[in-house]
């Protein structure tokens, strides 16, 4: 008998360009989420904007002011699988101009009602990039 997997729902939050996008599409990608043509074309995309190193951040951010802007602006929902879980990651925006896209009440709802674990992406290039209270306070909207 097949044993059925188990949902994981994860919720990427963290400081605008602190690498949110970039590290989950990566982690999609090397999953199996997204094909190698889509990779290459997301590439290829990504060469003639002049934003090579966007491409995994593409996976996710696929409106075309996200891109130009280079920040996530509403959230995104992409699902892979592992051998254990079946997994749904919701990638949210870290700009605080866009953080309230994330947290409108009814999406709180359907999106978080489930929420299994948080994935909190803080930079450690920079001290001052960052707020890391905030973002866990953030957390605490989610209960």
């Amino acid at each position: 008998m097949v044993k059925e997997k188990s949902h994981l729902n994860i919720v990427v939050i963290g400081h605008v360009n602190s690498g949110k996008s970039t590290t989950t599409g990566h982690l999609i990608c090397l999953l199996g989420g997204v094909d190698r043509l889509a990779i290459e074309r997301l590439e290829k995309e990504a060469a003639e904007m002049n934003k090579r190193s966007f491409k995994y951040a593409w996976v996710l951010d696929k409106l075309k002011a996200e891109r130009e802007r280079g920040n996530t602006i509403d959230i995104t929902l992409s699902k892979f699988e592992t051998t254990n879980y079946l997994c749904t990651v919701i990638d949210a925006p870290g700009h605080r101009d866009f953080i309230k896209n994330m947290i409108v009440p009814p999406r709180l709802t359907v999106l978080f009602s489930s929420l299994t674990r948080p994935l909190v992406v803080l930079s450690l290039v920079s001290p001052r990039m960052g707020r890391p209270v905030s973002m866990l306070s953030l957390l605490s909207l989610l209960e």
